[in-house]
């Protein structure tokens, strides 16, 4: 253990203060890339995001086919930055999501989907960035500066703003009145405690599963144990993984499965139970299992808003098991706070 905490342990402290912020200062904008929206016509989405940004996606993919209806694509930006090719992107509300707004190829896909006859828009923690400045509107995370290479406040934030945007699209009372009330859930989510997961995870290799809305959470979390702790983690949806990844599980074999109180929930849970009953140390975010491990988990009143809590947890255990690794996780080798991609 670190005698002092990481820059990442603190960022994870502050993102029930930074979803506060960000709750009662972006509802202005949230009208008017709503308004926006709904002027375009929006008959389905698209984004435009890499890393820890697409996995936002996935999760806001779900959300808008699960709620709106509307079919949600995940658009390659060396389509635009590489290949120089057009789109025919009328009719669709294109979300661009980048911490930094920075990045060389979101822009320019951004650019060309707003060129394209796509309503855009930029969700970003930086206003003045670059990709807030093509986009016809721009959500302002309001996470406040973050220092870990590793995001966790600017995704929660970005999960928040797109679920956001989506909810006022539909009009969802129910789902605007829980997101009103995340801020003290994510707070009880931080003190989770994890910690019989992270004394499992003493190998180089494990997988997470998660299916709906939290396999974006699982894919996040992969890549987290990829990033800070150099761990070989696959993330695969529970739907998929008996049919061939589970061949490499043996005695002892480590598994995060998450899970939201939506209708996947039971289904995730028996093949959590499944895995375990292979030999797998299996824990699970849900109290449906019988021979997985319970993790202790925060239930926000709306499945929607449930796998942004589970992340939260997540994070607080990651950053242990770096810890026990004698790794800075605010430092991992070979990565850096900002990456441009042409």
């Amino acid at each position: 253990m670190t005698s002092t905490k990481t820059l990442m342990r603190q960022e994870i402290e502050e993102i029930p203060v930074a979803a506060e912020r960000l709750l009662t200062g972006g509802g202005e904008a949230v009208a008017a890339a709503a308004a926006m929206a709904r002027a375009g016509g929006m008959r389905f989405m698209m984004s435009v995001a890499r890393g820890s940004s697409d996995h936002a996606c996935t999760y806001l993919k779900y959300a808008s086919e699960l709620t709106l209806g509307l079919p949600m694509a995940s658009v390659g930006p060396s389509v635009a930055s590489v290949y120089g090719a057009e789109l025919q992107a009328a009719g669709a509300l294109c979300l661009a999501i980048s911490q930094s707004g920075q990045s060389p190829d979101i822009v320019r896909m951004t650019e060309s989907a707003r060129a394209s006859g796509a309503s855009t828009v930029a969700i970003t923690n930086d206003p003045r960035s670059r990709l807030a400045g093509v986009a016809e509107a721009t959500l302002q995370l309001h996470a406040g500066p973050e220092r870990s290479v590793a995001a966790t406040k600017t995704f929660v934030t970005s999960l928040i703003a797109g679920l956001w945007l989506i909810a006022e699209l539909k009009g969802d009372k129910d789902l605007l009145a829980a997101l009103q009330k995340l801020p003290e859930h994510l707070e009880a989510a931080t003190r989770c405690d994890w910690g019989a997961a992270a004394a499992a995870i003493t190998g180089s290799s494990l997988f997470t599963l998660g299916r709906g809305p939290s396999l974006a959470i699982s894919n996040e979390a992969a890549l987290k144990f990829k990033e800070t702790c150099q761990i070989h983690a696959e993330s695969y949806s529970s739907a998929e993984v008996l049919h061939g990844p589970v061949s490499i599980v043996d005695s002892g074999f480590p598994v995060i499965a998450f899970a939201a109180a939506d209708a996947a929930e039971p289904l995730l849970a028996e093949v959590a139970d499944a895995l375990a009953a292979k030999g797998a140390q299996v824990y699970a975010v849900t109290d449906q299992v019988k021979q997985a491990q319970i993790l202790p988990h925060v239930r926000t009143g709306h499945w929607l808003a449930d796998p942004i809590a589970a992340i939260v947890s997540f994070y607080a255990m990651v950053e242990q098991v770096a810890a026990q690794r004698g790794i800075n996780p605010d430092a991992p080798r070979h990565l850096k706070k900002v990456t441009e991609t042409v």
